[in-house]
Formats: structure tokens, sequence, C-alpha cells
């Protein structure tokens, strides 16, 4: 390895949760690193989006900077009830009376994607670390020896590594020329944010809902998810649905009426639609083993079981440790083979995620015979057996087993 690569700084392209969290993860490691933001510093980040942080991602980020799982923790909250219901008719409900997890964080946080962005921003300042914003990854050419970024505001920057989490539309993965394969979901999905009220009385419980077919929505399934300030409203369309009709100002208030009562109906503060893509990278690394993908550039996942930003904080952690043994090794070989690591494991973990929210995206969506029929049996059995009830509570989410973990791979 050239010397001077422990001089240059490991540069990150994406300003978001992942990249963030990588940049952290490697300045715990005593790595320095920067990161290039492509949109401004005052960029609008409303809507909700990833609300559920695992407990795992909770002591990812705290083992990164101390004081950031906790600050979320504190921030967020846990709802202590599962409620599911069939076509107007309750067939499961439970209420836990702790939050779970292994003492120091809870199983899960629920806090909006903004709010935990914001604190890692702290994290970031006390860290010492630099964004530069307005600062878009333009180019990308890479060597056995390093990499060359250029970027929209005129710059030329040489680093020993870099992490592309730049989103969806990733440039860098553009650049190292890796492809998505994959599919995207048959229907739309409407996702809302509603304010919660003032008034305790009138209040909604605090409770994770999900109804089958629910007769206030016109038979659509409807799922309700609390969080920090207010709930998150997600409808799945029907065929024949015109999702640009359904997100207006007049077919959301009546949604929400219907659903949650009209003191909600006013309250509705952010609405989208969107078709879920199920797709990921081809690589997650350059032919020189100099770049690494990371979040949402490397896989884009359907948000059943909060496997998206939780995966991609996975990957900058993991990006971070390889980095990390690649940027101070006195052998190319033993850097190259830490990258290649990285990628077996991460392609792997992003194939099981990719399987895990696709098994429950074809349970919500799928005209499976045999799984419609499980569905119906199990939501006429669940008044006197308990476990047909929890099926229908615990199918839409997919599997909860952790990605397998290997190493080795196709390198």
């Amino acid at each position: 390895m050239s010397t001077t690569d422990a001089e240059r700084p490991v540069l990150i392209a994406g300003a978001g949760p992942v990249g963030m969290t990588t940049a952290l993860a490697l300045n715990a490691r005593g790595v320095p690193a920067t990161i290039l933001e492509a949109e401004s510093e005052d960029r609008d980040r409303s809507g909700s989006r990833a609300i559920y942080v695992h407990g795992s991602t909770l002591h990812t980020l705290e083992r990164a900077h101390p004081g950031l799982g906790e600050n979320l923790v504190k921030d967020g909250l846990v709802w202590p009830t599962r409620r599911t219901c069939w076509r107007g008719k309750e067939v499961f409900s439970r209420t836990y009376d702790n939050p779970g997890g292994d003492g120091k964080f809870p199983h899960f946080t629920s806090i909006p994607q903004a709010r935990t962005e914001d604190y890692m921003h702290e994290a970031i300042d006390e860290a010492g670390i630099e964004i530069h914003w307005d600062c878009a990854v333009e180019t990308v050419e890479s060597s056995p020896d390093g990499v060359t970024v250029e970027t929209s505001d005129g710059r030329e920057w040489e680093t020993p590594y870099l992490v592309g989490a730049d989103g969806g539309g990733s440039t860098v993965r553009d650049e190292i020329g890796a492809e998505f394969e994959g599919d995207q979901s048959e229907n739309s999905f409407i996702i809302a944010d509603v304010d919660e009220i003032d008034d305790e009385d009138e209040q909604w419980p605090l409770e994770r809902l999900f109804h089958y077919d629910d007769p206030r929505a016109g038979g659509r399934n409807v799922m309700l998810v609390p969080f920090t300030g207010g709930w998150r409203l997600d409808i799945q369309c029907v065929e024949g649905d015109d999702p640009d009709e359904l997100v207006t100002d007049e077919k959301m208030q009546e949604f929400v009426s219907e659903i949650m009562g009209e003191q909600y109906a006013d309250n509705v503060s952010w609405v989208s639609s969107y078709k879920f893509l199920q797709v990921m990278a081809d690589t997650f690394i350059d032919e020189n083993r100099r770049v690494l993908l990371a979040g949402e550039a490397a896989h884009l996942l359907a948000p059943f079981g909060a496997r998206g930003m939780n995966s991609g904080v996975a990957d900058a952690d993991e990006a971070a440790s390889a980095i990390t043994v690649a940027y101070h090794a006195q052998r190319d070989a033993v850097a190259r083979d830490e990258v290649e690591l990285y990628a077996a494991r991460r392609e792997r973990a992003a194939e099981y995620n990719l399987e895990a929210a696709g098994t429950a995206l074809e349970y919500l969506q799928g005209d499976n015979p045999a799984t419609v029929l499980r569905k119906e049996a199990a939501a006429s059995l669940a008044d006197y057996f308990e476990p047909a009830g929890e099926y229908l509570d615990d199918a839409p989410y997919g599997p909860h087993d952790a990605p397998p973990i290997v190493t080795t791979g196709n390198y």
C-alpha cells in the first residue's frame, strides 16, 4: 500500500443515514473520512420515511459514536401493542409489558428519519467530519492505487477508497459499471404521515395495526404505525386504482376520517405513492477493489420488515471495517481480500433481504390460491386458535431471521 494512503481521507458519496454511518464508523476506527453530498444543506427532508430502527442498528450507531443510539431511543417510542384485523373484525391483539431488547436498548425504536439524521449530524459535527454540500459526484476513475473523483463544484479529489452511499440513483454505481437487477411491485402503495392531535382522550391508541381488506378503505389493506409525533398510514392500492387520484387532499382526508376518525382528517402532513423496487446491484465493488457500494446505491427493498435503512447501516459498518483493514494493510493482497469479503457478505445479506421482502410482498399482493386459502382459513380460526391470528399478524412482514453470515463469495 502507498504511504500516502494514510494521509488521505476516505470519501463517501451521500450524506444520508448510510453515508453518515459510514463516516462515523470509519472515524471510530481511526480512519479519516469526508462526505460529498449532491444536495444543499437546507434540502427538503419531508416525510417520515425509515421510521423503524432495529435494536441491532441502535447498537451499531452507539458503537460508532457513543450517545447516538441512546438519543434515538430517548426521542423515539416503542409501541406496546400489535393488532390485526380481517375485513372489519379483530383477529389478533397482543400487548407487551416491556420493550424487549437486551436491557441497554429496546427491540426497536420508532422515530422519523429526519430526526435520526439530525442526531447523526450532531455526531458528525462532534467527530469533526466534514460534509461538502452542493458537491455531487460526477465521475469516478479507479485504479489499483486509488480513486479519482470529480464533483460538480469543479474539484478533483484523490482518495484511497470511495464508498457510494448516494441512493437509488447512484452515480457511483453507474460509474463503476454496476447495474441493478430485479423486479418491481405490481400494485402501488399510498404512504401518508398523519400528525398526532393534542387531545389525549381522542388520540388513536398506541399500537401497530394491520387491517386486511379494511372496509373503511374500500377493501384495501391498511397499516398504521406510530412514531414520535405522528402516524404512518400505508394503504395498498387494488386493481383499477389511480394512485394520483387517491393522494389528493380530498381523498386522503376521506381515508383518514374513515380509518382514524374525523379528528385526524386535517392532520395529513405528507403523502406519496410508490411502486416498490426489489433490486440489487450485480456487484457491490469495482474491479480494482477501491470502490464499495452501500445502502440504496447497492439495493432497493420493499419496506416490509424495515430492511431498507437498517440493512444500509449494516452495510456501512461492514464497509468501514473492511476499509480500515485495507487502509492500514502492508500488502495489496490483504487489502483486496478485505474489500472482496465485504462484497461477499453484503451481497449475500442483500439477497436474503430481497427474498424476505419479496415473500412479504407476494403475500400481500399475490393471488396464489394456496396463500389466499391459508389467509382465509386462518381468519376463520382466529377466534378459537391463537396461532392462526398470530400467523395473520406476522406474515405481512416476512421472515424475521437475520441474514446469514458468509466468509466467501464470488470473488
